[in-house]
């Protein structure tokens, strides 16, 4: 039987409107993807410029066919291990999709998120949906539900508890014996090789096919200080202004719980005094591959960066 929730959440989307949804990396701000009016509302109400593409949602493989054609025996290892799960597929889309989902690009993002209430959404809706994270654009990713109603009283949001996994999923692009990483998170070079053998060959490249590409993103309002605390050099100094007090945190030793706090930890430093925000964090913490995704979050979301060299990273 169907809550009140879903029923509500089922209609809202059928007729056009978007909803606030949990899922194990971030809350999304998600639309029915053949529904044109909610795909719009989800760039409208988000502030999103429509060169940005949406991930693809779905609840079972068999939903694929529809999606896309290039579904080798590499994508179906994968899915088969991490979905649902934070993953995304970069592939080619079909007809079926929307270029305004892609941006006008011939390829789309699929992923099937872990989350009980978003799966049975799925399910009883009988079609993908659309999400980006539910957040202004550029501005901290949701990881709680009240989050979501904060920055959109108007809309109804699923509550689905904290996010376990608390940043967004992995991006990549399966060619042939090479496995292309968009973005990093917590699905890691080791974790895929293991999957696919350890003659694939993983690189990182930003692109245009991914969310989050940008230079700048998940910001506060407040600047963020990616501050390396065992290579200070001597000159390296911040503006006046910021060389006060700062609202600080040590980035924890475990990349889970480093990933999990992250974006809560961005909200509560940034609704405090002080001028801007200081995140301490190692240089172990930076050349691990478990922290790739979160060190990639901290550092689009900082403004400076101590010592200088860390702010031409990705």
């Amino acid at each position: 039987m169907i809550d009140n929730e879903i029923k509500t959440a089922i209609k809202t989307l059928k007729d056009g409107g978007v909803i606030g949804i949990p899922t194990e990396t971030v809350y999304g701000l998600a639309a029915d993807i053949y529904n044109k009016k909610g795909i719009e509302n989800i760039f409208k109400t988000k502030e999103r410029p429509f060169f940005d593409p949406l991930i693809v949602h779905i609840s079972e493989i068999s939903q694929l066919p529809k999606l896309t054609k290039e579904w080798t025996k590499s994508h179906e290892k994968l899915a088969n291990f991490f979905w649902p799960g934070p993953l995304t597929f970069i592939v080619k889309k079909s007809e079926n999709i929307s270029d305004m989902i892609t941006s006008g690009l011939d390829t789309v993002g699929i992923r099937m998120p872990d989350h009980p209430k978003t799966l049975e959404l799925l399910n009883e809706l009988g079609s993908p949906i659309a999400a980006p994270s539910a957040n202004k654009f550029k501005m901290i990713s949701p990881t709680r539900a009240e989050h979501v109603q904060a920055e959109f009283p108007e809309i109804q949001v699923i509550d689905g508890g904290d996010c376990k996994v608390g940043i967004e999923s992995t991006i990549l692009k399966i060619e042939e014996n090479k496995v292309i990483i968009f973005r990093p998170g917590m699905i890691t070079p080791k974790m895929i090789k293991n999957v696919l053998g350890d003659n694939m060959i993983i690189e990182f490249h930003e692109s245009e096919v991914a969310p989050g590409h940008l230079n700048h993103h998940y910001m506060p309002k407040k600047p963020i200080v990616f501050n390396v605390i065992d290579l200070h050099e001597e000159n390296d100094k911040l503006p006046e202004e910021l060389q006060v007090s700062l609202n600080s945190w040590d980035l924890p030793q475990d990349s889970t719980l480093a990933a999990r706090q992250l974006y809560g930890k961005f909200r509560e430093l940034d609704q405090q005094k002080g001028p801007g925000i200081k995140i301490n964090l190692t240089t172990k913490q930076i050349e691990q591959d478990e922290f790739k995704g979160v060190i990639n979050r901290l550092i689009k979301a900082s403004s400076y960066f101590l010592p200088k060299k860390f702010s031409n990273k990705t």
